[in-house]
């Protein structure tokens, strides 16, 4: 409650949350060289246009002014809040009492400009009964609501403050009756609250609300967030947990399938225009995530975004006919439905995956991988591949193309390319070769690998490439760092020319790398890699005398402790003594004290001797622990008192740099995450796992019960409710 009086302090001010900016910006890896093109299609554009006004033409709702002393009240009311004078008791009987005077007029007051602030606050410090008796009356004009400017902060505020009740297990029946209310009435004509700005956004809150899942994530504002673009790079440890939204609360999952249901019942004519339209991409896109691993409903569902057939009883390879994936193909240059696109790769069941991989885009990888929507579609399809095949076409169509690709600015989906080879182990070693041999040419040393992936644009960039020298002072290519990334992922047989041009370069230039925030993440990942001790120690040596400078930054201290982590006693103590000679500095910064804390540097100041003796019988205890069980079949991290005899090659345990890839910015003070995740060799990505075991789940959940012939998704019909009597059906 706390928090709600604070929040009413600030009435006048709209919430930070509550912003619809969507799409904007790159939800991809190539967001900061090519920019989506929103008017690829002008004949789309235009019947957009003409589609919208039809539906904001229907939408023509005849306010009413709010007459003097209803305004005077709600004025009254703020004035109140504001000064903190109503203790937690009176302010749930204000308004209880406020709300009661919006009952008839909760369209006029919701879209007033200043009475709806008030509205908000009051929504947010109501008991559970008020809340939901403003909905069921507020019920028949809530989507109207939703489409104002104004309203739509409110409608936003009401369905937020229910979720806030959910803890309570008692509310969950009075909740899902007003759901169901404002469900009804949004189902009649859903189409004009999908194209709607406002009221899309409102529409994915209550989605988001009926499935059980938090809706203050960054998908649910349009954006595409770190994780899921690290998820992209890293399948191998998340795709066991691919289902990994935030689920706040059991839902409503009745509500939602009929909500969902009605919504996709209404659109089927209009489906192409809804394709690319922001606003209902949006929503169908938000509509698909919630349904990861729901395979027999997508399979419904996924048909119909796409206007194809539905599934035809277990039948497979049906679902996309010859004219449509043509249609498809040429859509996904529209900014909007190559967002949809991508998230129909991620969650569509595998059957269908591999019917759009073979029907819609096999033999277009480059060229689509070329446009600048299409080529985000092409990550999204490569970051999911399923199996050796697919990784064999992926192969032949874009590797003899790889250097087209870095030349044009494509680098991401070179990025992913290589991600998908490690994560499959297929065509591991022509990957990097392939890599290599674009970056230098046949007669040339392949010294200059690690400096030219740094600095990609500027290289390609470059008019004389033979002449082409390190940049200093420039920029690190973002891309370009997580290429190299992927790469020391590798086994380090496959590697050695990328880690000899990383391990050879001036000391200057490795210091400059390592004051890089993109670079740091390079050389951490390289000290995380499973090349040879030695190669390590190459390059942590040209740091010496930088590593107290690199600790007062962010991003080079996650450097110190990976070189601290990865050399000798000799090299610790030196580490060690350069941080002592900071540590007034580096206390007063946020990363200090636990950097401090983690290698010990009070103890090493105090005791040096002690210290040193620690180290040494930690690292003798590592490799007592190695030579009993082997460091390459253990989940011991690796990179961890690193000894002085080379290391197995092998990339069956790889500990992950503190910071997942994605979640990078080109940009200093990047918040970083310290959580290092253990890779595991068994976990595979075959894509038919987890299908499996839902099929068995299902199973045993049904061998006690008689068989009953399964009802559509799109049915609309609402399990166990007879309340609903109005069955749609597609």
């Amino acid at each position: 409650m706390g928090q709600r009086e604070k929040s009413s302090n600030n009435h006048s001010s709209r919430k930070r949350g509550m912003g619809r900016k969507d799409q904007k910006g790159g939800r991809g890896v190539d967001r900061d060289s090519n920019k989506r093109n929103q008017s690829n299609d002008a004949a789309n554009v235009k019947s957009a246009s003409k589609k919208q006004s039809e539906f904001e033409h229907q939408n023509q709702f005849v306010r009413k002014e709010i007459d003097p002393e209803t305004s005077k009240y709600f004025s009254e009311i703020a004035n109140l809040f504001d000064s903190n004078g109503v203790d937690l008791e009176e302010r749930s009987v204000i308004c209880g009492n406020a709300l009661e005077e919006t009952r008839g007029r909760e369209y006029e007051i919701a879209t007033d400009y200043i009475i709806s602030h008030v509205l908000q606050t009051l929504l947010e410090g109501c008991e559970l009964d008020q809340l939901c008796s403003f909905l069921r009356n507020s019920a028949s004009v809530f989507p109207a609501i939703a489409m104002d400017k104004s309203g739509s902060h409110v409608a936003e505020s009401a369905l937020k403050s229910l979720a806030t009740h959910l803890e309570n297990p008692d509310a969950y029946s009075v909740i899902e009756e007003a759901l169901l209310s404002i469900c009804k009435v949004i189902v009649e004509k859903p189409l004009e609250m999908i194209c709607n700005c406002h009221g899309s956004y409102v529409l994915r809150t209550l989605l988001s609300l009926c499935k059980g899942v938090s809706i203050e994530t960054p998908e649910h504002r349009g954006a595409k967030s770190s994780k899921a673009l690290a998820k992209r790079l890293s399948l191998k440890t998340s795709h066991s947990d691919e289902n990994n939204l935030e689920f706040s609360h059991q839902g409503f999952p009745d509500v939602f399938s009929y909500l969902l249901s009605g919504i996709l019942s209404c659109s089927r004519e209009d489906m192409k225009y809804l394709q690319v339209d922001q606003c209902s991409s949006l929503v169908l896109q938000t509509a698909l995530g919630l349904m990861v691993k729901q395979d027999d409903e997508l399979l419904e569902i996924i048909p119909l975004v796409l206007c194809c057939n539905s599934a035809n009883g277990k039948e497979e390879g049906v679902l996309i006919e010859t004219d449509v994936a043509k249609d498809i193909l040429e859509s996904l240059k529209d900014n909007s439905f190559s967002h949809l696109m991508e998230v129909i790769l991620e969650v569509a069941p595998e059957s269908l995956y591999n019917e759009l991989f073979h029907k819609v885009f096999k033999n277009s990888l480059y060229d689509l991988s070329l446009d600048r929507s299409a080529n985000f579609v092409i990550q999204a399809l490569i970051s999911h591949a399923k199996n050796e095949e697919q990784m064999g076409l992926i192969w032949e169509e874009l590797a003899p193309r790889l250097k087209d690709l870095l030349e044009q600015g494509k680098s991401g989906v070179v990025t992913f390319l290589l991600a998908a080879s490690q994560r499959l182990q297929s065509h591991e070693h022509k990957c990097c070769e392939a890599l290599a041999d674009a970056l230098c040419s046949k007669n040339e040393t392949r010294i200059s690998i690690a400096p030219r992936l740094l600095f990609l644009d500027n290289y390609f960039y470059s008019q004389d490439k033979s002449t082409w020298e390190w940049a200093p002072g420039a920029k690190m290519h973002l891309m370009g760092c997580l290429i190299l990334q992927e790469i020391f992922k590798f086994s380090s047989e496959l590697i050695q020319p990328y880690i000899t041009s990383l391990t050879s370069m001036k000391p200057e230039y490795t210091v400059e790398t390592a004051k890089d925030p993109s670079g740091a993440r390079v050389i951490e990942a390289f000290l995380a890699s499973n090349a040879a001790s030695k190669q390590k120690r190459r390059l942590i040596i040209k740091l010496r005398g930088h590593f107290g400078e690199l600790s007062l930054h962010k991003s080079g201290s996650f450097t110190v402790e990976k070189c601290f982590d990865a050399c000798n006693v000799a090299l610790r103590e030196a580490i060690a003594a350069e941080l002592l000679e900071v540590k007034a500095d580096l206390l007063k910064t946020t990363q200090g004290p636990y950097l401090l804390r983690k290698l010990d540097i009070d103890g090493y100041a105090s005791r040096p001797e002690h210290w040193k003796s620690r180290q040494e019988a930690k690292q003798s205890t590592y490799n007592e622990f190695c030579s009993a069980f082997g460091s390459s079949k253990s989940n011991f991290p690796k990179n961890t008192f690193v000894s002085d005899a080379p290391e197995d090659a092998s990339q069956d345990v790889e500990v992950e740099n503190t910071r997942k890839e994605s979640d990078h910015r080109p940009t200093s003070g990047v918040k970083r995450h310290r959580e290092e995740h253990a890779r595991d060799k068994n976990v595979s990505f075959a894509g038919g796992k987890g299908t499996k075991q839902k099929k068995s789940k299902t199973s045993e959940a049904t061998t006690d019960k008689p068989a009953t012939k399964k009802k559509p998704f799109l049915s609309g019909d609402m399990i166990g409710k007879n309340r609903h009597s109005n069955k749609l059906r597609i």
